[in-house]
């Protein structure tokens, strides 16, 4: 059930301070999950643009049908989450999988990869996908809360995913399922800032359907209520990444507040007329030309 707020421009961050990087301890420090327990007793509800009722469209096929439009992770983002196993065997669960573009590519990397998604029709297009049948992939539809999963995991992965979840059942999960020196790694990507930036701002806010969006900090409301301790972050490389117009206008539609069914076909082609109109002023070739960097950051989850 990977997906992005409505709230903003193709940026797939979170905030960050001015050169772009968020300072976490030391690059690739392991991470030991019980030296981190705490009695949990969350307090703050969830982001009301977070709840359930935005979820649910990752289920709807428009969302799906779109993803292809989504950019891809770097090759380097796999590098980094294998080097952060330690413990055997190296099983790995990738919670809320959406497509399985983590898990897909990184089961020739380990001896197994347990793809949790609560959307059927995002793991039936991750089965169809290159690499959706690798044996050491399994695939489970269910809640990541509630999923029949098998521990210990020496890596947890959550790729736009983890905003999605129940903290307060997820999270206090995660913990008691990693292995000894198992960590949750968060992956997250940022694109390079484009000329239409502002133009397009008033659009998506005109247009999308989830109205209580509000800019937040995933990091910050995990730290806030004691769910997360970050111990490490790494940054990639970046990649150039080349769509057409009209593509990169549909990608739009793989994101949260934006599922065709959900804006009715009136509104979502008069979103994809003024989205496009402003990005072909700038972009009169009819392609759009991004850097994508991945971010990976990695830590230990609550214990109950």
């Amino acid at each position: 059930m990977e997906g992005n707020g409505a709230g903003a421009v193709l940026r797939y961050g979170r905030d960050r301070d001015a050169r772009g990087a968020r300072r976490i301890h030391h690059p690739l420090r392991r991470v030991n999950a019980a030296a981190f327990a705490t009695e949990v007793t969350p307090v703050l509800p969830k982001p009301a643009h977070l709840g359930p009722e935005y979820a649910a469209q990752f289920g709807d096929q428009g969302v799906v049908q779109a993803y292809r439009h989504r950019p891809p992770y770097p090759d380097e983002v796999f590098a980094i989450l294998a080097d952060l196993i330690v413990d055997e065997p190296r099983h790995v669960l990738d919670a809320g999988c959406g497509t399985g573009e983590i898990a897909r590519r990184l089961a020739p990397m380990v001896d197994r990869v347990d793809a949790v998604d609560v959307s059927l029709p995002m793991i039936e297009l991750g089965r169809r996908s290159p690499g959706g049948n690798h044996p050491h992939l399994v695939w489970i539809h269910a809640a990541a809360e509630t999923a029949e999963i098998r521990p210990p995991y020496a890596l947890m992965t959550a790729g736009a995913s983890l905003h999605w979840l129940a903290w307060e059942v997820a999270l206090p999960r995660f913990a008691r399922a990693l292995a000894e020196h198992g960590a949750l790694a968060i992956v997250d990507q940022t694109a390079s800032p484009t000329p239409w930036d502002d133009e397009l701002q008033p659009i998506i806010d005109r247009y999308s359907t989830n109205r209580e969006y509000r800019p937040y900090d995933l990091l910050a409301e995990l730290s806030t209520r004691g769910l997360f301790h970050p111990a490490g972050e790494r940054r990639t490389a970046p990649i150039a990444f080349s769509q057409t117009v009209a593509e990169y206008v549909e990608s739009y539609h793989a994101r949260n507040g934006f599922s065709r069914e959900r804006m009715g076909p009136e509104r979502a082609a008069a979103f994809d007329a003024a989205a496009a109109a402003v990005v072909s002023a700038h972009r009169p070739s009819g392609r759009v030309d991004l850097e994508i960097v991945g971010v990976v950051t990695w830590g230990a989850p609550a214990s109950p």
